[in-house]
């Protein structure tokens, strides 16, 4: 029998999002619900199984560990692209890696979630009345104000499209955007600076790479308008982290809405979770039913055929 890991089922909800009884009769599945750190402690846990489940980047797969599972020999991640798996080790040791479909729409949904809640205080009135108060704050209206996306893919091209039903002025930049394809997404093409200048509010949609960690620096940062609000739907290391803290406590800009981090989980003692001009989610950009059905069901797919495939290995 093959021996099956499925990690990181934060909500345990893995084995009703798809027919894993399919493989029941050649493999048994077995389900973890938490994230561990600890290099020994991790390379323990898995060091028993033939195939890992992952979720996207919650647990990486580096080359040291790779290195430390005898009988791995298919990793099965959820999403199209995982770059916390380190490939190298994978081609390196004979390791299969499979991949599944995915669906930008709860991402686009979840980013217009945070900007509405930024725009109209909505964490801060729904506690009000909790503790017994009454309204809080005025909130902003998006109607004539600037809306800025910084990274113009399916995600930022979803965003942007929105926010011209709401009436905002839609201005963008990436470093391979094109002022025809901002036109083509509904966006004006404007330099960097003058995103950071312009935007109410801006939306971050940036894959992580070695040239977008960091790139919203302090720097960049200094040139937001007091009134203005940063939201991350991407990836947390494209913002210089310690930056964001600093104007946030300085109240240099109004307020961000953050569903990454550099650590994840995110630490308990970390500014982000006490704020009061923070929104904080736990990375649930993505995480709706819908798409945990494609990658789940995509998952038992995935397995299913390389066993068919080894079977007789």
């Amino acid at each position: 029998m093959i021996e099956i890991a499925i990690l990181d089922d934060y909500q345990k909800v893995a084995l009703d999002m798809a027919d894993w009884l399919s493989l029941s009769d050649r493999a048994n599945v077995r389900v973890f619900s938490d994230t561990i750190t600890d290099f020994e402690q991790l390379v323990a846990r898995l060091k028993p199984f033939h195939v890992l489940c992952v979720m996207r980047e919650r647990t990486p797969l580096h080359g040291d560990l790779l290195r430390r599972l005898p009988n791995l020999k298919m990793i099965a991640s959820t999403g199209p692209v995982n770059a916390s798996i380190d490939t190298e080790t994978t081609k390196e040791l004979g390791i299969t890696v499979v991949h599944t479909g995915y669906d930008s729409t709860p991402t686009i949904e979840m980013s217009w979630a945070m900007i509405m809640a930024l725009a109209r205080n909505i964490i801060g009135e729904v506690n009000s009345v909790r503790n017994g108060g009454w309204q809080q704050k005025v909130g902003v209206g998006l109607r004539g104000k600037t809306l800025g996306i910084l990274g113009l893919g399916h995600v930022g091209g979803g965003v942007a499209r929105i926010g011209q039903a709401f009436g905002m002025e839609v201005i963008a930049w990436s470093q391979n955007l094109t002022p025809e394809k901002a036109q083509a997404n509904g966006a004006i093409w404007v330099p960097k600076p003058e995103l950071f200048e312009r935007s109410d509010f801006l939306s971050i949609h940036m894959i992580l790479s070695m040239r977008t960690k960091g790139l919203v620096n302090a720097e960049a940062l200094a040139l937001m308008k007091p009134t203005s609000y940063l939201i991350n739907m991407s990836r947390g290391p494209v913002i210089d982290d310690q930056a964001l803290i600093n104007v946030l406590r300085a109240r240099k800009i109004a307020g961000a809405g953050l569903d990454v981090f550099d650590i994840e989980p995110l630490p308990v003692d970390h500014p982000f979770r006490s704020l009061d001009n923070v929104i904080a989610t736990p990375h649930i950009g993505y995480v709706s039913q819908e798409l945990y059905k494609i990658f789940y069901s995509d998952c038992v797919r995935n397995i299913g055929e390389w066993l068919d495939k080894n079977a007789n290995n």
